[in-house]
C-alpha cells in the first residue's frame, strides 16, 4: 500500500481517533507517515499546560493519552529519518524559500512518492507551490 504524509494536525486526529471523513478516505488506501518535525511540534503542544492550538481544545485526559501514543508511536506510522532527508531539505529550502519544517515535509513526500496532506487551516502557500513545482500531490484535509 502507498503512504501519505500527514501534518501534525492530521496526525493528532489519527492518534486521538477523531478522523474526519476526508482523512478517512485518504487513509483507506494509504498508510500514514509523518515527519520528524511534525512529530516534535505535536509533542510540544501535548506537553505544554495549555496545549496550544494543536491540542488546546482537547480534554486533559485526551492530551495525556495522546502523549502516551506519541511516546510509543504505532509501528505503522512511518517517519523518514532526518539523515535521509537532510541534504534534500537544504536544497528545497533554498530553492523554494521553505522553513525547515516545510522543507522536511516536501522532502519526505518526495522520498516516499506520497501525497502530502495538511489540515486546511494550516495550508502553506510555499509548501503547496514547492510540491506543485515538483509535480507532487498536495492535499488539504478538513476536520
Amino acid at each position: 500500500m502507498r503512504q501519505v504524509v500527514l501534518d501534525d494536525h492530521l496526525l493528532r486526529d489519527l492518534l486521538a481517533n477523531e478522523v474526519s471523513t476526508d482523512l478517512e478516505s485518504v487513509l483507506y488506501d494509504h498508510d500514514p507517515a509523518t515527519t520528524n518535525l511534525y512529530l516534535v511540534r505535536l509533542c510540544h503542544s501535548v506537553t505544554r499546560a495549555a496545549g496550544r492550538a494543536l491540542t488546546g481544545s482537547l480534554p486533559r485526559s485526551t492530551r495525556q493519552e495522546l502523549g502516551r501514543q506519541l511516546v510509543s508511536l504505532p509501528d505503522n506510522i512511518e517517519i523518514v529519518p532526518m539523515r535521509t532527508l537532510a541534504f534534500r531539505m537544504s536544497e528545497l529550502a533554498s530553492e523554494y524559500s521553505l522553513s525547515t519544517l516545510g522543507a522536511e515535509a516536501v522532502a519526505a513526500a518526495e522520498y516516499l512518492n506520497a501525497p502530502l496532506c495538511v489540515w486546511a487551516g494550516d495550508d502553506g502557500p510555499r509548501i503547496r507551490a514547492a510540491v506543485t513545482a515538483l509535480e507532487g500531490d498536495y492535499r488539504t484535509i478538513s476536520h
